[in-house]
């Protein structure tokens, strides 16, 4: 939803503040609209004002649509990663048929659509799919991708709406903040919430009533009589905190809550500073993620796809803009850790 305007502002959300266009006769909504499918205007300064104005700050409400099989893979700890909205952006979007447009996995609108939303931890945590930032997605072929092409010019593909469009910084996966909540959006036109995330117990805690169980049917290895669904780690991405001198795994609750991670209240001290820690590696020169590894084989997420490295590397699109590729271990270089550091 696009608002105009200096009154548009007032008694918003500071921590989603609204699009912004200045629309007036030579600059109609019809024209703002056609240039964010244009990538021929992805340069253009009044679109990149537009688009600069959608902004994530901490505590941000993060939205990423998924099909029953994502919905699934969260429920067994897949972390947030690649294309997702502000949940601000796309509130006027609640039936399946509205929501299929945002969909990653390039499959044909379902009876029911799901969705994971979070909070952002930081700002540093999201790059917009333009420019400099992820050059090489919207010249992908279409063979080589799923859903949408990436327009490249900070919008969602649409042909009515203005929807801004971020993805995970390098399309790392970023760590699960407390209370996170998994969605169902039936075509009754309600908002369903399904679970939420408890970080202490690393699991997602089910909310939604007799009412809406059988929201869940249709959702490959879930049974909607659990009452509980602890994770597995899935992702080699972690919060880490410190306290005086000592690491910790951390939980993120934004927009203000960065404390240890601990079952019991007492222990779950206020840590003085965090980090987001993943593996990075180089594969055929290629930069990429480490999602996960045994003694032999790796697999592996592009950090910036592009035709090239798509091609250099073997690299198989999973879903919207995410390539992985399986490596031998032994193949990779630079291989270590990184650290991401907030300012708390």
């Amino acid at each position: 939803m696009t608002l105009t305007g200096e009154d548009a502002a007032v008694g918003s959300d500071p921590l989603e503040p609204p699009l912004m266009a200045p629309l007036r006769r030579e600059l109609s909504w019809e024209r703002v609209q056609s240039m964010t499918q244009s990538l021929g205007h992805q340069d253009d300064p009044v679109l990149q004002g537009i688009r600069a104005t959608a902004a994530v700050c901490r505590g941000t409400r993060m939205t990423k649509v998924l099909s029953a099989v994502q919905l699934a893979g969260h429920l067994a700890g897949w972390l947030p990663y690649g294309f997702c909205y502000r949940a601000c952006d796309i509130a006027h979007l609640r039936t399946p048929g509205e929501l299929s447009l945002l969909r990653t996995d390039g499959a044909d609108t379902q009876p029911v659509v799901y969705a994971l939303r979070w909070r952002a931890t930081d700002p540093i945590d999201f790059e917009v799919p333009m420019g400099d930032v992820q050059p090489g997605l919207p010249a992908l072929p279409a063979h080589s991708r799923i859903g949408p092409m990436v327009l490249g010019t900070g919008f969602t593909p649409s042909t009515g709406d203005l929807i801004p469009e971020f993805v995970t910084a390098g399309f790392a996966d970023l760590p699960m903040p407390a209370n996170a909540q998994l969605l169902a959006y039936p075509g009754t036109g309600d908002e369903v919430v399904l679970y939420t995330y408890q970080p202490e117990q690393h699991g997602w805690l089910r909310l939604a009533g007799p009412r809406w169980r059988h929201l869940l049917e249709g959702v490959p290895g879930v049974s909607p009589d659990r009452e509980y669904l602890p994770c597995t780690d899935a992702g080699s991405a972690r919060f880490i905190g410190r306290v005086g001198d000592h690491e910790y795994q951390a939980v993120a609750d934004p927009p203000e809550d960065f404390r240890v991670r601990a079952l019991t209240r007492a222990a779950r001290y206020p840590v003085h500073s965090l980090v987001r820690r993943a593996e990075r590696a180089l594969w055929r020169t290629v930069p990429m993620w480490v999602l996960q590894r045994d003694e032999n084989w790796a697999r592996l997420r592009l950090v910036r796809p592009d035709a090239d490295s798509v091609s250099a590397v073997g690299a198989r699109c999973y879903e919207r803009g995410v390539y992985e590729v399986w490596a031998p271990l032994r193949e990779l270089t630079d291989h270590g850790i990184a650290e991401i550091p907030y300012q708390l």
